[in-house]
C-alpha cells in the first residue's frame, strides 16, 4: 500500500523547502492536506511528482513549489477572503482554506466543481465552496477579496477579476508568453494594481484567459 503521507513529507522537504518556503501555516496545510484526494483516481500514484499534473479541460494542478511560492508572497492571514480562480478538483482551495477565514474556489466545469465541493466537505474544510460558473468572471457575489489567486495561466487579465479585489488586496497571477511564465503579485491601491516579479513557473492557460487573436492583413 502507497503511504501517501510519507510522500506528503517528501514533497515538502524536497520540492517546498528547497524553494526558501519555511512559514509554518504552509507547511502545515501542504502536510495535512492529503493531495491524493484531489486528483483523478487514475492519476494517484503521480500526486506527488514534482511536476504539473493535467486535470483536463485546460486546467491544471500546480507543482507543489510554484502554490506554495505563490501562497509565500501573498502571506494569507487567518481573517482574509480568498478567491481561487481555476480551483480544479479543489486541491489549492483546501490548502488554502487552512491559511484564511473563507475561500470561493471558482470552477466552470460543473462536473469537476461538484468533485471539489465533495471532497472539501469530506477533508473538513467547512470555510471553503466551489462557485459554478466562467472562470473569467470570478464569483463577485460574495467579494471583494483580499486576495485573490488563479491556478493556472494567463495570457490576458480579465478586468473583471480585478474589479473584485479590495484596495489593499493582492493577486497573484501565472502569466503566459508561448512556453515562458513568471509569477507576479499584484497590489491594489487606490483602484490600481502595481506588479512585482516573483518567479518563473508555467502552466497552460486556462479558458477565458487567453490572449484575443489579432489580424494582419
Amino acid at each position: 500500500m502507497t503511504d501517501f503521507a510519507e510522500r506528503r513529507r517528501m514533497m515538502v522537504d524536497t520540492q517546498v523547502r528547497p524553494s526558501d518556503v519555511t512559514k509554518y501555516p504552509i507547511i502545515e496545510a501542504l502536510l495535512a492536506v492529503a493531495r491524493e484526494d484531489f486528483v483523478p483516481v487514475a492519476q494517484r500514484e503521480g500526486a506527488y511528482a514534482d511536476r504539473n499534473m493535467d486535470l483536463g479541460g485546460q486546467r491544471t494542478l500546480l507543482e507543489a513549489r510554484t502554490l506554495a511560492k505563490m501562497l509565500d508572497a501573498l502571506d494569507i492571514q487567518r481573517d482574509e477572503l480568498v478567491l481561487d480562480v481555476g480551483c480544479g478538483l479543489g486541491y489549492s482551495t483546501a490548502v488554502t482554506a487552512r491559511m484564511a477565514e473563507m475561500v470561493i474556489g471558482v470552477e466552470e466545469d460543473e462536473a469537476m466543481s461538484a468533485d471539489a465541493q465533495a471532497q472539501l466537505s469530506e477533508a473538513g474544510a467547512d470555510n471553503a465552496i466551489v462557485h459554478v460558473g466562467p472562470l473569467a468572471e470570478g464569483a463577485a457575489e460574495h467579494g471583494p477579496y483580499d486576495v485573490i489567486m488563479v491556478q493556472g495561466g494567463v495570457e490576458a487579465l480579465p478586468e473583471a477579476l480585478l474589479a473584485q479585489l479590495k484596495d489593499g488586496g493582492r493577486i497573484a497571477v501565472l502569466f503566459m508568453t508561448g512556453s515562458l511564465g513568471e509569477v507576479k503579485i499584484g497590489y491594489k491601491q487606490a483602484g490600481q494594481i502595481s506588479w512585482r516579479f516573483e518567479f518563473n513557473a508555467g502552466a497552460e492557460v486556462m479558458p477565458g484567459f487567453e490572449r484575443a487573436a489579432s489580424f494582419t492583413f
